[in-house]
């Protein structure tokens, strides 16, 4: 009997992968036996694709710009003459740091544009491809600003609380046709983007006290739940928002 976390034969395609959370989730994908397409849009994935390649798999760098929809469709033809996308890591996002009041529409427009509606189109471009082989998995990244405000990011929590939605979406329409779509919400990772509070002292410790398990996460706490839900082990879950955070949101 194959193991239920086994992904040997798979093909992921993660975006964002050079580093951090990314670069975490594609090496406990590769770990668990897929192979890995990563993205990135100006990063060196080199690092990735030795670690990756480290542990017997394969892997393929692309260069996408996914700021605005003539990039996402261009990294969807670059995917064509590759092995078939078995599971999406929706992965890639930013955020502009700014008080809502002076919070620009170019900074609206990026976030929304990498943060949602490229999520949106890689899950319906390569989900149509998913549907008709009958199987597939997507996972999104959302945030703890999906079920919280957060404050000087409300670009940032908008784009994470429509995250959510479009994972119930699409579990409603495709969970009877052999694509399940979920999402993990990362709790306060060690990663460049929340740089601006655990490179500060007083911000780390604050943010530390309130995490139950007392410390913050690595892009590595990430990979389980990633397996999971890409998984044979996953296949009746839908629809999930999978909190992976320490406790932070029990507290």
């Amino acid at each position: 009997m194959t193991h239920p976390f086994d992904l040997t034969g798979s093909t992921a395609l993660v975006t964002g992968a050079s580093r951090g959370i990314g670069a975490g989730i594609a090496l406990a994908l590769a770990a668990a036996g897929a192979d890995i397409i990563g993205t990135s849009r100006s990063s060196s994935l080199d690092a990735t694709a030795d670690a990756v390649r480290e542990l017997g798999r394969e892997f393929t760098p692309l260069a996408a710009d996914l700021t605005d929809t003539a990039g996402v469709h261009e990294l969807v033809s670059k995917l064509d003459g590759l092995a078939p996308v078995d599971i999406l890591v929706n992965n890639a996002g930013l955020a502009n740091r700014n008080p809502a009041e002076d919070h620009t529409d170019a900074q609206w427009d990026e976030v929304i544009s990498v943060n949602l509606s490229a999520p949106f189109t890689l899950a319906r471009e390569l989900g149509r491809r998913m549907l008709e082989r009958e199987s597939g998995r997507i996972i999104f990244l959302a945030s703890m600003n999906s079920f919280q405000g957060g404050r000087n990011v409300v670009s940032y929590t908008a784009s994470k609380s429509g995250v959510t939605g479009i994972v119930h979406a699409l579990a409603n329409e495709w969970a009877d046709r052999g694509v399940t779509v979920n999402a993990i919400a990362p709790g306060y990772i060690e990663t460049d983007l929340t740089s601006g509070s655990h490179g500060d002292a007083a911000r780390r410790r604050a943010f530390q006290e309130r995490i139950p398990v007392g410390r913050w996460g690595t892009p590595a706490d990430l990979g389980g739940a990633a397996v999971f839900l890409a998984s044979p082990a996953a296949a009746y879950v839908n629809g999930a928002v999978l909190p992976v955070d320490g406790g932070w949101l029990v507290r």
